[in-house]
């Protein structure tokens, strides 16, 4: 693997956010297993072009994401591919909890009482995160969670999959076009654990391999070259002027 331009590790409860450049592939590690983050995704240079998770699903005709998917924005552009994903599942339709979710699921929290123990949800910690650029409640989109699975049962019913993840886990994310990130390491919210869940995930941003005719992401479907073509289009535009 190319050497780290940067590595950090965002505790348990957390949250944090940053621009990764084109080029740059994000290597995401679960430390200890069981770990969930949730993120979101928006394009630095026009903050209303965000991610959509209905177009990305539909038009890669899925309910799960894993390697070999692009995450699309709400301009059909390629924000992400994913090249890794060791887990095989990504979570696009849980979202994340409350306040008042995750008080009935672990109890209040208290930072006076608990200081850095707290129990922080990942509706606020996002809200939080989006705030430092001018955004709001209007602006959070439908999120992914990353080494999280929701599936269906035999009726339906949406199921969390527990101890999806292992320890050393990596998912990794190519970026296709300058992104926006925000994520938050609070707990999923159809986490069953009777104990608040405090898992930790490592970031690492490396340069990207130049992306080859022959690219998994980009040859999956055909609305995925479709996805890249936009993004060249965007992207020769934003060199002209």
């Amino acid at each position: 693997m190319a050497q780290a331009i940067l590595t950090d590790r965002i505790p348990p409860a957390s949250h944090w956010s940053m621009v990764v450049p084109k080029g740059h592939t994000l290597v995401l590690t679960d430390v200890d297993g069981g770990a969930n983050l949730s993120m979101l995704f928006y394009n630095p240079n026009n903050l209303l072009e965000r991610y959509n998770a209905p177009d990305t699903l539909k038009c890669q005709h899925t309910f799960k994401l894993t390697q070999g998917h692009c995450l699309y924005s709400d301009m059909g552009r390629v924000f992400c591919s994913i090249v890794r994903d060791d887990t095989g599942w990504i979570d696009t339709v849980a979202g994340v909890a409350n306040k008042a979710k995750t008080a009935a699921k672990w109890g209040e929290r208290d930072y006076q009482a608990d200081r850095n123990n707290w129990k922080q949800n990942g509706y606020d910690a996002l809200l939080v995160e989006v705030a430092k650029y001018g955004l709001g409640k209007k602006d959070l989109a439908a999120n992914l969670n990353l080494f999280s699975k929701v599936h269906t049962d035999a009726e339906g019913n949406l199921k969390f999959a527990e101890n999806h993840s292992s320890a050393g886990d990596v998912i990794e994310l190519r970026f296709e076009m300058d992104t926006l990130v925000m994520f938050t390491t609070c707990p999923h919210p159809m986490n069953p654990a009777s104990e608040y869940p405090r898992h930790s995930v490592e970031v690492s941003m490396i340069e990207s391999a130049p992306v080859a005719v022959d690219d998994d992401c980009l040859n999956s479907r055909p609305e995925n070259a479709r996805g890249f073509e936009n993004n060249r289009r965007y992207l020769a535009d934003r060199c002209c002027h």
